[in-house]
């Protein structure tokens, strides 16, 4: 099989890249990984090096190129079936497409509010309504997934699923931002901090020595 290979923003603070990372370990493949540093003068052009979309992160696997972050797991589903990185059961599948692209398309508030920075614990003292709209709506699609498919394991969907990979940002924006959660949702957040995966990410991001001095 052709050597995969992705490229990455960095890890710090780049939320898309954290995704489509997750996804990817989780297929157990042997891949590599480039990480291209972010707002420096010539960014946009190495990027576009990889990336048709001018976006990060893109998978490489021989002639393939495949620059979306759903996209990715879609196709490493197909290529590494045995990787369960969707739920079996079509019912439960389903949800998981759908939250995960609810994720992808949604969430602005947060975003704009909660920027992913993993090296940084900045508690906010007033979360906007908007934002804390989406908090509400984030945290009741984990208690409402877990409550109906989470009985094998301690993720969304029992075991680790791109689902999890898509929300996995949100754990660390909480984590850094110190958002309060109810028991359920705190346990989640816990487990997807806690998974080998993740920790070897932030170790990572709090090893890099590339700063955006706007997202610090």
């Amino acid at each position: 099989m052709a050597d995969l290979k992705i490229y990455l923003g960095n890890k710090n603070y780049s939320s898309w890249s954290l995704r489509g990372w997750l996804v990817l370990k989780a297929t157990g493949a042997p891949f590599t990984e480039t990480v291209i540093p972010l707002r420096q003068p010539d960014t946009q052009d190495i990027i576009r090096r990889y990336s048709p979309s001018g976006r990060l992160p893109v998978l490489h696997h021989g002639d393939i190129v495949v620059w979306e972050t759903l996209a990715i797991a879609e196709y490493l589903a197909e290529r590494f079936p045995e990787a369960g990185l969707w739920p079996a059961d079509p019912t439960a599948r389903a949800l998981a497409r759908a939250i995960a692209s609810e994720m992808h398309a949604g969430f602005r508030a947060l975003r704009q509010a909660l920027p992913m920075n993993v090296r940084l614990v900045r508690v906010k003292d007033k979360i906007e309504p908007a934002a804390r709209d989406d908090i509400n709506r984030i945290t009741a699609l984990w208690r409402d997934t877990r409550s109906r498919y989470g009985q094998g394991g301690p993720f969304l969907f029992g075991r680790f699923s791109a689902a999890d990979a898509m929300y996995a940002p949100i754990v660390s924006r909480f984590f850094t931002h110190g958002v309060d959660l109810d028991s359920e949702a705190q346990a989640y957040r816990d487990a997807v901090w806690e998974h080998p995966a993740m920790k070897e990410w932030v170790q990572a991001a709090r090893n890099e020595p590339m700063i955006v001095d706007e997202w610090d």
